[in-house]
């Protein structure tokens, strides 16, 4: 799969930290992500392959990239669902950032105005291509470095 930067590099994974948070993750250790309804979420969680990297983005009221994790198994069939076309991948955290990156941040950066985050504000499981990736960690470690 082809984004409109380059080749995937990764994916962002988007949920309410009040739902289950970074925090959450690290104290789990890993977990199952469920719960992805949208038809273009769920053909994109179907692309995941193990050993992925993921940036792990809390919406509501922080929407900010907080972590990253990696893809240990999937995808596959949600055993927690009646529905056929559910999918879920587990995961488990990389690390925490040690600032989180807003998407006030993102949305005022032109070379990630393409990006889905940007554009498809209600998508929760989207490609990250390379070119998207490392333009993430370079304001990532902008934002660290002025803190």
């Amino acid at each position: 799969m082809n984004t409109r930067e380059g080749a995937v590099a990764g994916w962002l994974f988007k949920e309410e930290p009040n739902h289950y948070s970074y925090s959450d993750l690290e104290r789990d250790g890993e977990t199952l992500w469920d719960g992805v309804d949208n038809n273009l979420a769920r053909k994109n969680l179907r692309l995941v392959k193990t050993g992925d990297t993921v940036l792990y983005y809390h919406t509501g009221k922080e929407r900010a990239i907080v972590g990253e994790m990696q893809v240990v198994a999937g995808p596959m069939p949600d055993p927690g669902s009646d529905d056929a076309k559910a999918v879920v991948v587990k995961v488990k955290p990389i690390c925490r950032w040690k600032k989180p990156l807003s998407l006030d941040r993102v949305k005022k950066d032109a070379q990630l105005a393409e990006w889905d985050l940007v554009r498809l504000g209600r998508l929760s499981v989207m490609p990250v291509s390379a070119n998207q990736w490392r333009r993430i960690l370079e304001l990532r470690d902008a934002d660290t470095a002025e803190a």
